[in-house]
């Protein structure tokens, strides 16, 4: 979590992988923690908590949803899972079940279910690769969910905004992501207003 609960206030639940857990910064660096800013500025009646966790997968994502759920009773959840499933080369079958679940269960406590997209370098083969892409696409029309359709728009095609790794962005790429994420994001934080 990321700072103590507002009385009252609603919150919104990042659920996502080492793209969103600010992977190699300071907590206080990542788009997540930019996003915290942002709502404390605008609307202080929300609360960001950030349950992303480095490697996760959809199927981890998944067994540890219901407790996030339950512990944080949430107003919007933002899912941001899938890459690391593609970069094990799993089936992708089985992360569109996991993201499909993911948002009923996000549904079922009520809460709003908002997708982050994500794309992967042709590693696997190019017919993998868009079939992960367009996997999102098809979770989001088929559930009615929001999408931001690609967490590192902008990012993904700059080497300079990555950490030594290559994989997970820099302190100066995290403003860039957040912009990604919040025309997605804030409409439903303000169709969710107390």
């Amino acid at each position: 979590m990321l700072a103590a609960p507002a009385l009252g206030a609603q919150t919104v639940l990042v659920f996502g992988d080492s793209l969103s857990a600010a992977y190699g910064l300071a907590p206080s660096q990542g788009w997540v923690a930019l996003l915290a800013k942002k709502l404390a500025a605008a609307t202080p009646a929300w609360n960001v908590v950030n349950a992303s966790v480095s490697g996760e997968t959809t199927a981890g994502g998944l067994r540890r949803l219901p407790e996030d759920l339950k512990r944080h009773k949430p107003d919007v959840v933002v899912i941001a899972l899938g890459a690391n499933d593609a970069l094990r080369g799993q089936p992708l079958a089985a992360a569109r079940a996991n993201l499909e679940q993911m948002i009923r269960l996000a549904r079922q406590a009520r809460a709003e279910p908002v997708l982050v997209g994500l794309m992967i370098p042709p590693n696997y083969g190019i017919d993998y690769a868009r079939e992960f892409q367009e996997l999102f696409g098809g979770v989001a029309k088929k559930e009615k969910v929001p999408l931001v359709p690609f967490l590192l728009e902008g990012v993904a095609d700059k080497s300079e905004l990555f950490l030594p790794d290559q994989l997970h962005p820099n302190a100066q790429a995290q403003a860039r992501i957040l912009d990604n994420v919040w025309p997605v994001v804030a409409p439903v934080l303000k169709k969710r207003k107390p």
